[in-house]
């Protein structure tokens, strides 16, 4: 029995980084191995005990927890870009939320004999999904981008919603238990929106006034907005209970819409603090399942999951979608995909210690019933999800198009080429005249780090594959192939060389494995390629034949051109990269940079036996 303290934290924290790590490695869900670990050494093997180990303390714990996951959400909600995501979206967390609470509530109470008050708790805790859960399934299934927008800003918008809605309910369950009337819980419901909307936005002033006058070292920011949550949940619940979670959530909010604040080291410390939380949460909570609890749902889980499945998402999902221009196949796999997360796992288990004490009865199967739940829908949907996008032709086409870093002269002039021929690309970068250059060509960018938690959240990997870092800043391409490689394979990750690459010896270059492998040729590095586009080269794309093969056109263009790409007839890109082999057959396209001395021959009328494109 792990009944010290020390011994289990350890233990809890081996186990939540072995699931996270087996969790990247097969490409699913982290919750998966999370909830496994913790009903095996809880309610399976017996060895784990949070309610013995952590006392009166389990409570609390759960709460503070609770509030930095809901934080944490809420500090990705930029109303900007929740502007452009209107329909569907907004009818999803209003309409769609709705629809679902009501149906699995009344399936709730006919199928478990729970009361009203409970059934329509439980309803409220099963209209969440959330970017822990979703995000991870979206890079397995790769739906097409529509779907995916959907469902990612649908899971972001809904966790500190749907938490919301299950407090308001729960202060309606008690006060009416206590005044045996509606009218304390209208006060009760008052309280909460005023002391939560006070405090949350009081906190989120305070600490923005702070950080923006740098009253704050950067190495406490972390630290001072962590004490603020604390503050503003505490200070919030003492005045009204629960009020503390709706406080986190605006204070969250309001920092996330300051547009002179820098949150990037803020949100670096939710993304490090909350995987831990997440990790940590989920197997104390699984751990405090019973079999006998378990086994005591018997076969209603399944039903109640069938309902869910196939009445109340597809409903929530089609009437949501009514006016919009998705396809009906597109609505089918957003009917499918709608997994439950951390944020339900946490709150059942908040409310059902709450309701408990309050003398509530039939609130302890809330707990397995939210865990049967998020169980079956991630097991299912995990394993299904991707099928069901393929057959019904709304997954991605292969990942064929390339992240590049930079939007500088030659990143456009290569991606613009590739779009010529179809090929997917996006632009990353931090600088906004490159950016708006790029946008104003036509290319498809995304402004910011590409690295950043920013970009984590935001960044549309839909359809690329392959990273091309061509930024003048080397560390910027390693970096960037260092956090792209788990996402696309090291073998899909290429970097061009800059001169500071070109001068350093082997023993001072940064390694292959996370750098990704160089680009072209040994004699083009980034500054060679800048300059020879600025003298007039060009990008162009030639058909090989029968009648024009690979040797042909070598032989006609010799150093005039320098080969870069070649285009398979399925249209696959093969990259050349200096030290392999690089053939193109006859019947591929070959992207080339062509020498101002070639283009002006060609510019005069001389003929090649190729059409250049």
């Amino acid at each position: 029995m792990l009944d010290s303290g020390i011994l289990a934290f350890a233990f809890i924290g081996l186990i939540s980084f072995a699931s996270q790590w087996l969790a990247w490695r097969v490409k699913l869900p982290a919750i998966l191995f999370l909830l496994a670990s913790g009903l095996i050494i809880g309610p399976v093997l017996q060895e784990f005990d949070p309610d013995a180990l952590f006392g009166d303390l389990l409570f609390p714990l759960i709460s503070l927890a609770v509030a930095i996951i809901l934080f944490e959400g809420s500090l990705t909600l930029d109303l900007k870009e929740i502007r452009n995501q209107k329909g569907v979206v907004q009818k999803l967390i209003t309409i769609g939320a709705a629809i679902t609470w009501a149906v699995v509530a009344v399936t709730t109470h006919f199928l478990f004999g729970l009361s009203w008050e409970l059934s329509i708790l439980f309803g409220a805790l099963t209209v969440v999904t959330g970017p822990t859960v979703i995000v991870p399934m979206l890079r397995t299934v790769r739906p097409n981008a529509d779907v995916g927008n959907i469902l990612r800003w649908e899971g972001i918008l809904i966790d500190p919603l749907g938490a919301l809605l299950v407090v308001v309910v729960y202060e309606f369950i008690v006060a009416q238990g206590q005044a045996e009337g509606i009218l304390s819980g209208m006060i009760a419901f008052v309280e909460i929106i005023a002391s939560g909307t006070f405090f949350g936005l009081a906190a989120g002033w305070i600490l923005g006034f702070i950080l923006k006058r740098r009253w704050v070292p950067e190495y406490l920011e972390n630290m001072a907005t962590l004490v603020m949550v604390f503050a503003s949940f505490s200070i919030a619940n003492l005045l009204a209970h629960e009020s503390g979670l709706l406080a986190v959530t605006l204070m969250g909010m309001w920092l996330a819409n300051q547009k002179d604040i820098r949150i990037r080291d803020i949100l670096n410390f939710k993304e490090h603090l909350t995987v831990m939380l997440i990790s940590g949460l989920f197997i104390i909570l699984a751990a405090r399942l019973t079999l006998d609890d378990l086994l005591a749902l018997g076969w209603m889980p399944l039903a109640l999951l069938a309902v869910m499945q196939f009445v109340a998402r597809p409903l929530s999902v089609w009437v949501s979608a009514i006016g919009s221009s998705l396809s009906w196949q597109e609505k089918s796999l957003l009917s499918w995909i709608a997994p439950r997360g951390i944020v339900a796992a946490a709150v059942s288990a908040l409310f059902a210690i709450k309701l408990e004490q309050s003398g509530e009865s039939g609130a302890s199967i809330l707990v397995p019933l939210t865990f049967s739940v998020i169980f079956g829908t991630v097991v299912l949907q995990s394993a299904s999800s991707r099928f069901i996008a393929r057959w019904l032709g709304v997954a991605e086409p292969p990942p064929n198009g390339f992240l590049i870093i930079g939007a500088n002269t030659v990143a456009r002039a290569v991606a613009g080429e590739l779009k010529k021929n179809n090929v997917d690309v996006l632009l990353t970068d931090s600088n906004w005249d490159n950016i708006r250059t790029a946008r104003m060509e036509g290319l498809p960018t995304f402004y910011g780090n590409p690295v950043s938690e920013y970009a984590e959240q935001r960044l549309d990997l839909v359809g690329l594959g392959k990273l091309l870092g061509m930024s003048p800043e080397r560390s910027l391409n390693t970096v960037a192939g260092m956090r792209f490689g788990n996402e696309f394979g090291q073998h899909n990750i290429y970097a061009l060389r800059t001169s500071s690459d070109a001068r350093l010896s082997e023993m001072h270059l940064d390694g292959a494995e996370h750098r990704g492998q160089y680009l072209f040729s040994e004699t083009l590095t980034y500054s060679k390629f800048s300059s020879m586009l600025a003298q007039g080269a060009e990008l162009h794309s030639t058909q090989l034949s029968e009648e024009f093969t690979w040797n042909d056109f070598q032989l006609q263009n010799g150093k005039d051109a320098i080969p870069l790409f070649a285009i398979t007839n399925d249209c696959k890109v093969i990259t050349r990269k200096i030290g392999h082999e690089f053939t193109p057959q006859n019947d591929w396209k070959v992207i080339s940079l062509f020498t101002p001395a070639l283009i002006s021959l060609h510019d005069q009328g001389t003929s090649r036996s190729a059409d250049t494109q």
